[in-house]
């Protein structure tokens, strides 16, 4: 396939290359999956299976390399070739190889290596956001298939951005980004020294700062008024949000629970605040034309 668009300016080339040994220098992000810190430092994160590579192909995310067996390079060349990078390499070995390569089994084997975009801020997100605003915030979620299902819920759910306290996880981690179904290529991240800060900083421009806390009995979920400009905090599961934190939310709501339960899972919880706030806005009114249109799944490893 190589050169095959080189008469379009507007059509990128795919370079195939074939993989007979795992020493390539280019393959070292592969190599590398269990050393995450690795990426952070490059600028890099990994896709991993069909539809969450197929989701970064369509983003606007930048693209360095893929990773596939043949059978699937046919599937996902008009994408390729659609990408405006120039040129895009793909490599391409047996399944068995790829694993052998990334070091544990695969369901599919395919991969790619995207750019961690140039970070948003608050004014920037701020900016490109509409009211009513709904923001979400995480604070200590070190899990990092946690952090990747609260960006899915988020997206699905009309969140218009997503800050990261300076105690989580990156949400560009490769189980994030898996978890997250590739939703992460399409919701904002402002990655913060200071969440306490950020959160006085938006109840300043008018936003109620609402922590999702078991304890708050007083404020049971439906009765929170969520019509206006907001931001959802969401805690670890272990110790939930921290002290300073909680204090630099404006309000604090609870999730009405029975059975001697007193928590839920933070992605189960999320999905709960999420749906309440878009109930109260009317989202399903204006949604209801598109529903979904089924189970939206991979069954790679969950290593």
């Amino acid at each position: 396939m190589t050169g095959r668009g080189s008469a379009r300016s507007a059509v990128a080339v795919i370079r195939v290359q074939q993989i007979h040994t795992l020493d390539l220098p280019e393959l070292a992000p592969y190599r590398t999956l269990r050393r995450p810190l690795e990426h952070q430092q490059q600028g890099i994160f990994v896709a991993e299976g069909t539809k969450v590579v197929e989701r970064l192909l369509e983003s606007k995310f930048a693209v360095i390399n893929a990773l596939m067996p043949e059978k699937w390079l046919v599937q996902f060349e008009p994408l390729l070739r659609a990408r405006p990078e120039p040129e895009i390499t793909v490599y391409v070995a047996e399944k068995e190889l790829v694993e052998q390569l990334v070091g544990f089994p695969m369901f599919q084997g395919v991969l790619a290596i995207g750019r961690i975009p140039v970070p948003e801020t608050l004014d920037s997100v701020l900016a490109k956001s509409t009211p009513p605003r709904l923001f979400v915030a995480i604070d200590a979620l070190t899990n990092a298939e946690n952090v990747g299902t609260i960006v899915r819920n988020s997206m699905a759910f009309g969140a218009q951005a997503l800050l990261v306290g300076e105690t989580c996880c990156s949400p560009f981690l490769r189980r994030a980004v898996r978890s997250s179904m590739g939703a992460i290529f399409q919701l904002p991240v402002v990655e913060v020294n200071d969440l306490a800060a950020a959160l006085r900083e938006l109840a300043r421009r008018g936003f109620r700062t609402v922590a999702a806390h078991p304890h708050a009995t007083d404020r049971p979920l439906p009765k929170a008024d969520f019509k206006g400009d907001c931001c959802i905090v969401f805690g670890s599961e272990g110790y939930g949000i921290r002290p300073e934190v909680l204090e630099a939310c404006t309000d604090a709501a609870a999730i009405p629970m029975q059975g001697g339960v007193d928590s839920l899972n933070v992605c189960a919880a999320a999905a709960v605040f999420l749906y309440e706030v878009a109930r109260q806005r009317g989202l399903w009114a204006v949604s209801a034309a598109s529903p979904a249109t089924g189970p939206d799944t991979e069954q790679d490893h969950q290593f």
